[in-house]
């Protein structure tokens, strides 16, 4: 019995570890101490490595410098495999490119709702607003996000192009023939605006 006990419990340990981060393939580490790894002030506690030993991610120790972002201690950080920033979950409202951003997502259970994603090139994906914001002339709300209603690609999100270029958001009014609460979703090129419902 206590075999199959301690058994389970290694099994639940190691499944835990994997699966907390976003990574499939992450590893868990313990840092004993705030570390500087691969350029970034990750803080004591646990990070994750994706299995070439490179990081996957960690929580920031300091307030850091992501090129024009000043980003908070204790904020989340998640690479992609090239070392550019994936995912920022900000440990409390902030600003990010200019847009008034939610943060907190971690202190309110959540481990995916209000996160910053970006592309591998570094450029903005997307966020998730706080309080309804104007956007290329685009009137987007911040709607309701949580871990059941929204995704990092989707939901409430505003999400850009590559290029920095609005892609597409929930609208707060009437707005180019669309009604309030539809997703306005902008083509890549010029083209008349399309909604999805």
């Amino acid at each position: 019995m206590k075999t199959a006990l301690l058994s389970a419990l290694v099994l639940f340990t190691v499944l835990e570890s994997v699966s907390t981060a976003s990574e499939p393939n992450a590893l868990r580490a313990r840092i004993p101490r705030d570390t500087i790894i691969q350029g970034f002030p990750c803080a004591k506690g646990d990070a994750w490595f994706y299995p070439d030993g490179s990081l996957n991610q960690c929580t920031l120790s300091r307030t850091t410098v992501l090129g024009d972002l000043q980003v908070p201690r204790r904020s989340v950080i998640e690479l992609w495999p090239n070392g550019a920033t994936r995912h920022l979950t900000l440990p409390h409202n902030g600003v990010i490119s200019g847009y008034r951003v939610r943060g907190g997502a971690l202190l309110r259970g959540s481990s995916q709702g209000d996160v910053t994603a970006f592309y591998p090139s570094g450029r903005l994906r997307s966020i998730v607003l706080v309080g309804d914001q104007t956007i290329h002339g685009v009137p987007c709300g911040a709607g309701a996000s949580t871990l059941f209603s929204d995704s990092v690609d989707g939901g409430n999100h505003v999400d850009f192009y590559e290029d920095g270029q609005l892609q597409s958001c929930k609208l707060t009014r009437d707005f180019a023939g669309q009604k309030p609460g539809q997703r306005l979703v902008l083509p890549d090129e010029p083209n008349p605006l399309t909604a999805k419902r």
